[in-house]
């Protein structure tokens, strides 16, 4: 915890850091990189990079976090570093890199700030950094050591077995340990990262939920071609560099280089009544849950909400309404923007997900993913369906801006 000095400063200078900190974060990953260009290159996600998403993503983080040491709450503060440990876990990363991070995010704030940052605030807000580093460190370490692994240690080869398109512009991959053993155990909804090295020299990273019941004899994981499109904001998204590379290049034969299986997106292990919401590409992990719950023979409450651009686009699209359709309990919504020349298809709803009607009972539990707008609408309209928010979970593949803007 802070010392009540510490807290003092803080609370102090929270508006004003947290007023620039949209300045400070940018001017600290363009000097990180300058200094160390392979973590630009080799570890951070370039396309993120430049559509600002990571600066934003960092500062929601470090604001939150220094704000939520002014007002407690445990719960939140579990929920935002949870999410980021396992993320930094599956991509290796390290107590030293923590340093590294440190030494450039300071020298950023004191360039952006000048001589506001006295040696008092300095100290006051490096004691938040540290109390969010050790605390990260730690969650991290834990992960590895549950995962039998030395700290980083989470690389492995896999080799593609099988190839399948999933729908207009997604293909699945099967994959197997390239020396036939066993695969890691992992709990459903978790993710893996895949590491792939680009025609221009760059080793870059994404994760990929695991579209598969566990099993120690192969996973499978889905990948979504990403064209260049308009945002809501009049900007222009680039094309996907590792999905896409993934999409055009990798057959089967192919072997990838892919971390161990981390991600807090899990079930819990009660009998709730439970309630999966996705959009695109998003199903991947409720995939995953759905196939342990029907091989199990899971008898709760199961409701499956889907929404889609298309039935063309949607991937996955029959085996998700078979797995529903294997539970005892489980009931499929589908919502499409476009049916194309149908007028109808069976248990589809034309526009977006509504769930006006939707039957929510006491004690739900909301798994969620998708687009980062689509979550935000659907947590606010399960809220005022009684839905308490910490019966809400989420997935975010990217930036997790939620965790600063999502109260």
């Amino acid at each position: 915890m802070l010392t009540e000095a510490s807290k003092e400063i803080v609370r102090a200078t929270l508006p004003v850091v947290g007023a620039a900190i949209g300045d400070i974060t940018p001017l600290f990953y363009r000097k990180m990189f300058a200094a160390h260009p392979e973590l630009e290159r080799d570890l951070f996600n370039r396309g993120n990079q430049r559509q600002g998403e990571q600066q934003k993503a960092l500062a929601g983080a470090i604001a939150a976090f220094a704000t939520l040491q002014l007002e407690p709450d445990p719960a939140r503060v579990e929920m935002i570093l949870s999410r980021i440990a396992h993320k930094h876990a599956s991509l290796g990363i390290t107590a030293d890199q923590y340093e590294i991070v440190h030494k450039y995010l300071f020298e950023a704030i004191v360039e952006v700030l000048g001589e506001a940052v006295t040696p008092e605030v300095a100290s006051a807000w490096d004691d938040v950094y540290w109390l969010m580093a050790d605390s990260l460190i730690s969650m991290e370490a834990r992960l590895y050591q549950q995962a039998g692994v030395e700290a980083g240690d989470v690389w492995h080869s896999v080799r593609v077995t099988r190839r399948t398109l999933e729908s207009a512009d997604t293909a699945s991959f099967t994959l197997a340990a390239t020396d036939g053993s066993a695969l890691p155990t992992f709990t459903p909804g978790q993710y893996i990262s895949v590491a792939v090295h680009l025609p221009d020299g760059a080793r870059q990273i994404r994760q990929y939920s695991l579209a598969c019941g566990p099993t120690e004899d192969e996973w499978r994981i889905t990948v979504k071609r990403i064209t260049p499109h308009s945002l809501p904001d009049g900007s222009t998204a680039p094309a996907g560099e590792v999905s896409n590379f993934l999409y055009y290049n990798v057959f089967e034969g192919d072997e990838l280089t892919v971390s161990l299986p981390f991600g807090d997106l899990v079930l819990p292990d009660d009998d709730a009544p439970l309630v999966l919401i996705s959009a695109g590409i998003g199903c991947t992990p409720m995939i995953g849950m759905l196939e342990h719950l029907a091989a199990t023979d899971d008898k709760r409450n199961v409701s499956v909400l889907h929404a889609d651009r298309s039935a063309a686009h949607h991937a996955h699209r029959a085996e998700l309404t078979e797995l529903v359709e294997r539970l005892p309990s489980g009931v499929m919504h589908r919502w499409y923007e476009d049916l194309g020349a149908r007028e109808s298809f069976a248990r589809t709803q034309l526009g977006r997900v509504d769930l006006t009607d939707i039957t929510l009972e006491p004690g739900t539990r909301a798994f969620l993913c998708g687009p980062l707008p689509f979550m935000l609408a659907m947590k606010k309209s399960l809220i005022a369906r009684d839905v308490p928010a910490e019966n809400i979970h989420y997935e975010v593949f990217g930036p997790d801006s939620w965790s600063g803007a999502a109260a």
